[in-house]
């Protein structure tokens, strides 16, 4: 897989906040720069559970991940919006369970592809690829996936914190429809998104503070986000704060993002 080079360098524009690079910062990471880790202290100084809920975003996954390679005996993943790589990154989950699963990356930023080397150190016995496209242009991702995964047969597709950045005129609900409906029966979709339910106030300030960095973000309700499982049968505990989603130890209060997991009939 292609490495880090100076044609990619000269891609990624340090000048301006990225969302990708906010997050890495709120997970402790290394690779963000003082522009992203500004607008990551001022979040965090209007919102003091961001840090907070990227931490559980990303336990979310794994939670979620294990879950389906050990007790739905899912053996291909497609992650799509995959972010700077944070160990255990997806691949490491699922293979840990299942050697042999395959796991697609798929994500449209330059930092990402940065840093795909990292994404693609598999098992031998599974296959990790990783895919440069954007998320709303579906028809590109399944048709590249597929040369991985055998779409014939149940896939996890998780959508995790990445609906946020995209709003309902602009196609999300069509972004999950398309992908969702190529997949065979048996397949789940996981997914998690930003809600203003418990914090509005904050949530609020935390959008202005990204629209100021030119990044778009949409909060959506329960109800909203259930939307996106419309046709799916839901997982209990159903739609709930992502570190409610079968907690391996009590968790520590709401974060304003709901995540979910649903199994295609």
């Amino acid at each position: 897989m292609t490495g880090t080079g100076p044609e990619i360098q000269d891609t990624i524009d340090t000048t301006r906040p990225h969302p990708a690079r906010v997050y890495d910062w709120f997970l402790g990471g290394k690779d963000n720069y003082p522009v992203d880790e500004e607008l990551g202290r001022r979040i965090a100084a209007m919102d003091g559970d961001a840090p907070k809920a990227a931490r559980a975003n990303r336990a979310f996954m794994r939670r979620t991940m294990r879950a389906l390679a050990a007790e739905s005996g899912i053996r291909q993943f497609l992650d799509i919006g995959t972010g700077i790589p944070t160990e255990p990154n997806l691949h490491q989950i699922a293979q840990s369970v299942a050697p042999d699963a395959r796991v697609v990356y798929v994500d449209n930023d330059p930092i990402v592809l940065a840093h795909a080397e990292a994404l693609l150190r598999g098992t031998p016995e599974g296959v990790t690829e990783y895919v440069q496209a954007d998320a709303r242009d579906p028809h590109t991702i399944l048709e590249r996936a597929a040369r991985v995964l055998d779409l014939d047969r149940p896939v996890a597709l998780s959508l995790i914190a990445l609906l946020h950045f995209i709003a309902d005129e602009d196609g999300a609900h069509d972004l999950v429809d398309t992908l969702v409906g190529a997949l065979a029966p048996g397949s789940f979709l996981v997914l998690s998104a930003m809600t203003a339910d418990f914090e509005p106030e904050n949530v609020r300030k935390g959008i202005a503070a990204y629209a100021a960095g030119g990044v778009t973000l949409v909060a959506r309700s329960h109800a909203e986000v259930g939307a996106f499982f419309t046709g799916l049968r839901l997982l209990e505990p159903g739609i709930v704060p992502v570190a409610e989603w079968r907690p391996e130890d009590a968790p520590d209060g709401p974060v304003s993002l709901y995540g979910g997991v649903a199994v295609k009939p």
